[in-house]
């Protein structure tokens, strides 16, 4: 999902209070009065934050949902991304007066209050609509889980990628005869391909997000090379500082050396890099595979493929997006049903959802002909096993206070205003500070 400008001051206000805004919305989506049962047919209100391309998918699998279930009034409402959702969703299901269903990240869960500010999902409801734990990767089906009960229900993963230019790479001979990039496998050899390139272009071979207002493009890049390396920023249950300093500076330093040798552009806005990239200036682009559509749009010629395995393990960062169900004070009936069945619906509607880029966490989806036939979406489909996620804690996920932390303090390391070592030593120093403040929202039930 494209990330829209957001200012640490708004993120910071936004876990503290609700907006003007976010207090209108509520009006208008949160408290209307209850047409639908008036008209003999089951209300049911669905909150989101997906706008842009994202909004647009959206938009064609709720009208496909609201033509297939005549007996449900679905109401759906787009809020504004980042902090004021997650603000006003989290003071909605405070007050009892939620939607009955809603997105969030699945980073986000572990301080959202699960059993206070979300109630669990009904599991034998999920099922006799079809849908079962094992129709999802392990591991992001456990991050929906917590003290036993199903809280979020993952709806895609999406994780870091690499965007390569198709002319450039063919000819740098980085292709293969069907067009797609060879396999790279180390740091060396990527290293290698970016020499390559700038061969070709005369110009830095790679561009990502490097600097400008809450830049989290370098907190991503060194998200997935240190867990490429096995490394660990807190521990698995998100409550202490578990950095490793050797695998943190190998990280560190080659993203260091990129930018030094000039393999990558050093100094970059979120935008510019887009741009750089659209106009064939560099032959790679790293960033999440929700900017397809920005591409797709220019037919620039381009294709897609997972992040290359550099340090060991072949993980990219990644968040995912997942239902949930806000905490309502009577909860159940007609609502409760048509809310996971709406959930189910939709997990098995995510081929209109695959075509922004997302990857589907509903397995099924993997192996549909239509997904198949999306190029270049169906190509890095498999990393869906090899996403890392956030370990659990209230101040780590997308739009997250971690993010923006992190994200200058490395921004640094890129633009050549920070070592790594002192990168490191203040984003240590940063997580020590979050990890002492406490969940504005409360901790679970």
């Amino acid at each position: 999902m494209a990330r829209p400008f957001l200012s640490r001051r708004n993120v910071l206000a936004g876990i503290g209070g609700l907006t003007a805004a976010g207090t209108l919305a509520a009006g208008a989506a949160g408290c209307a009065a209850p047409q639908a049962a008036a008209d003999g047919k089951t209300r049911l209100r669905y909150w989101h934050l997906f706008g842009g391309g994202d909004g647009v998918n959206m938009q064609v699998m709720l009208d496909a949902f609201r033509a297939g279930h005549p007996d449900i009034a679905l109401e759906s409402a787009t809020l504004q991304w980042g902090a004021p959702y997650y603000t006003k969703l989290g003071m909605a299901g405070a007050g009892g007066r939620a939607p009955e269903v809603a997105a969030l990240h699945l980073a986000r869960l572990a301080g959202f209050g699960p059993g206070r500010l979300l109630d669990p999902f009904d599991l034998d409801l999920l099922a006799e609509h079809g849908v079962h734990a094992d129709d999802f990767p392990e591991g992001i089906w456990r991050r929906g889980a917590v003290d036993g009960k199903q809280y979020a229900i993952p709806l895609d993963t999406h994780p870091m990628v690499l965007f390569y230019n198709t002319e450039v790479c063919e000819k740098a001979g980085l292709l293969a005869a069907d067009k797609s990039l060879r396999p790279i496998e180390g740091a060396e050899q990527f290293t290698a391909a970016l020499r390559a390139v700038k061969k070709v272009t005369g110009q830095p071979a790679l561009v990502t997000e490097t600097l400008g207002a809450d830049c989290i493009g370098p907190w991503r890049l060194f998200s997935t090379f240190y867990s490429q390396l096995g490394g660990a920023v807190l521990s698995p249950d998100g409550k202490s500082l578990a950095v490793d300093d050797a695998k943190a500076l190998t990280a560190l330093k080659y993203m260091r050396m990129l930018v030094e040798e000039g393999l990558a552009v050093r100094r970059v806005d979120y935008a510019g890099a887009i741009g750089v990239f659209n106009n064939a200036k560099t032959g790679f682009y790293l960033n999440g595979e929700w900017e397809i559509s920005s591409f797709l749009t220019t037919k620039l010629p381009f294709s897609m493929t997972r992040v290359p395995n550099l340090f060991g393990r072949p993980t990219a960062q990644a968040d995912c997006h997942a239902f949930v169900l806000p905490h309502q004070k009577e909860r159940g009936g007609k609502t409760n049903e048509a809310a996971h069945a709406f959930v189910a619906w939709m997990l098995k509607n995510t081929v209109e959802w695959a075509k922004g880029g997302h990857v589907p966490a509903y397995l099924p989806t993997l192996e549909e002909p239509d997904y198949l036939k999306l190029t270049p979406q169906s190509a890095y489909r498999s990393v869906v096993d090899d996403v890392a996620l956030d370990e659990p804690a209230w101040f780590a996920g997308s739009a997250s206070v971690m993010w923006i932390e992190l994200g200058a303090v490395l921004s640094g390391v890129l633009t050549g205003s920070r070592t790594p070592e002192n990168a490191l030593a203040e984003a240590k120093a940063r997580l020590r500070t979050l990890l002492e403040t406490p969940n504005p929202f409360g901790g679970a039930a």
